[in-house]
């Protein structure tokens, strides 16, 4: 047996203020995309902003429903609605921020799992990393060069693909 370790860089920045502008936006509009979750039952609210290569940035926000599991997290609504309305332009970064009523938010929230897999199937089909910027309402923002680092061990399905 073999141990092996697996590892990746991330950065912290204190505030807003010490990322390139470009990135202050696109936090500063997940951040807004909280005020529009629908989030009745887990009073849990999160924004997503993904930022494209053609300069659009699509936006998104999370949508509970009573019916569990029928909601959906911003980080999906924001991919899919990109990927809807703008087919095959990459996604360069990606801004994802919560709020919560009920809750202290101590540190930026990450993705869940399913959220992690889609982003990585995205950032897997455009050959090129996307950035991901957890935040929160205020205060330090967590720096990720890429959604590989944030799912080692991917499964992207190259094992289903029929060959001819």
């Amino acid at each position: 047996m073999t141990e092996r370790n697996i590892s990746f860089r991330y950065y912290e920045v204190s505030t807003l203020s010490d990322l390139p502008e470009d990135e202050q936006k696109l936090v500063e509009r997940a951040r807004i995309m909280c005020d529009r979750a629908y989030a009745p039952y887990s009073a849990f609210y999160v924004g997503a902003a993904i930022l494209l290569e053609n300069g659009q940035v699509v936006e998104g926000s999370n949508q509970e429903n009573g019916a569990y599991p029928s909601g959906l997290c911003a980080e999906r609504v924001a991919a899919f609605a990109a990927s809807a309305n703008y087919p095959r332009v990459a996604m360069k970064k990606i801004a994802i921020s919560a709020r919560s009523n009920r809750l202290e938010i101590h540190e930026p929230v990450s993705p869940c799992g399913a959220c992690r897999q889609v982003l990585l199937e995205y950032e897997s089909s455009q050959d090129s990393p996307m950035k991901v910027l957890l935040a929160k309402e205020e205060g330090k923002i967590l720096v990720i060069e890429g959604v590989r680092d944030l799912l080692p061990l991917s499964f992207l399905g190259n094992g289903l693909k029929r060959s001819v």
